[in-house]
C-alpha cells in the first residue's frame, strides 16, 4: 500500500483557513495601507481646512464623522493620519530591522564582535522604549523625522537580539557547515544561506513591532513631542480632543477607535502569521 504525501498549503492559505481572526486582521491592515497610500484621493476634504462656524458638528451628511473644534473634517484628518502613521511605523521598523539584523549577524558570526555588540544591545534594552524615545525627542526636538529616529533607536536592539540567537542556531546546521567546507565567503553564507532560513521569525517580529511603532508615535504626539501641528496624526487628534470630549465626544471617540482597531488588527495578524509560518504547525 502506497501513500502520497499531501502538499503543504502555503502560509497564506493556512492563515485564511485556520486563523480566521488573523485573516480579518490582515484585511484591516490592507485597508489601512490602501487608505494611507491613497489619502489624497480618498479624503473628502482638505484635512487642514478650518471652518470655525462648522466647529464641533456631530456626524452628518456632509461630515460623516463630524468636525473638530476648528471645523476641520474628522474623517479627512483620520484618513491622512493613517498615512502619517504608516510612513512613520513602516520606515522606522524597516530601518531598525536592517540595522538590527546586520548587527545580530555580525555578532553571532564573528566571536570577537559578540561581546561589544551584545553588551551595547543589553544596555539599550535596559531602558523602556518610551523613555528612550522621550530622551531622543527631547534632544532632537519634535517632528516626523525625529520621531522615526527615536523609534528606530529602541527597535534596533530587539532585532539584533533576535537575529543573534537565530544565527547562533543556524551556524550549527549542515547547510552552513557544508558551505564552510567548500570555502564560501562569510558574506555569501550569511546572505545566501543563513538569512533566507531565519527570515520567517524576523518577518513576524516586524509585523508585531509595527503596531508598537504606531502606538509610540501616537503617544509622543499626544504628549506634544511627536508630529507637529497642523499635520493630522491620531495621537495629536486625541490630545486636541481632551478639552472638547464632554461637549462633543465624537472628536475623541473616532480617532481613538481607529487607533485601537489598527493596532488590534496588526497584533492578531502578527500572531496568525507566526503560526502560519511555523513549520511545525499543522504537520501530522
Amino acid at each position: 500500500m502506497t501513500s502520497e504525501l499531501k502538499p503543504r498549503p502555503s502560509p497564506l492559505l493556512r492563515l485564511i483557513r485556520h486563523h480566521r481572526l488573523a485573516a480579518a486582521g490582515a484585511f484591516i491592515v490592507v485597508i489601512f495601507l490602501l487608505v494611507g497610500l491613497g489619502a489624497d484621493w480618498i479624503a473628502p476634504y482638505d484635512p487642514n481646512r478650518i471652518s470655525v462656524r462648522n466647529a464641533l458638528q456631530t456626524p452628518n451628511a456632509e461630515n460623516w464623522l463630524g468636525t473638530d473644534h476648528n471645523g476641520r473634517d474628522l474623517l479627512s484628518r483620520i484618513i491622512h493620519g493613517a498615512r502619517v502613521s504608516m510612513v512613520i511605523s513602516f520606515s522606522a521598523v524597516g530601518i531598525a530591522a536592517v540595522i538590527g539584523v546586520l548587527l545580530g549577524n555580525l555578532s553571532a558570526w564573528y566571536r570577537s564582535l559578540e561581546m561589544p555588540i551584545m553588551r551595547m544591545v543589553d544596555v539599550m534594552l535596559s531602558f523602556p522604549g518610551i523613555i528612550t524615545a522621550l530622551a531622543i525627542i527631547s534632544i532632537l526636538g519634535p517632528g516626523l523625522e525625529n520621531v522615526v529616529i527615536a523609534i528606530v533607536m529602541f527597535h534596533i536592539p530587539q532585532f539584533a537580539r533576535l537575529t543573534h540567537g537565530l544565527v547562533l542556531g543556524a551556524k550549527e546546521q549542515v547547510y552552513v557547515l557544508s558551505a564552510l567546507a567548500v570555502g564560501s565567503r562569510d558574506s555569501r553564507i550569511m546572505l545566501r544561506h543563513i538569512l533566507p532560513n531565519i527570515g520567517a521569525p524576523i518577518i513576524v517580529q516586524i509585523s508585531l513591532l509595527i503596531p508598537d511603532a504606531i502606538m509610540t508615535t501616537a503617544a509622543l504626539s499626544f504628549l506634544g513631542l511627536g508630529v507637529t501641528p497642523p499635520t493630522a496624526e491620531w495621537g495629536s487628534m486625541l490630545q486636541d480632543s481632551l478639552r472638547w470630549a464632554r461637549l462633543a465626544p465624537h472628536v475623541m471617540v473616532f480617532p481613538g477607535l481607529t487607533l485601537m482597531l489598527v493596532v488590534f488588527a496588526f497584533n492578531v495578524f502578527g500572531d496568525g502569521l507566526r503560526a502560519a509560518l511555523d513549520p511545525t504547525v499543522g504537520v501530522r
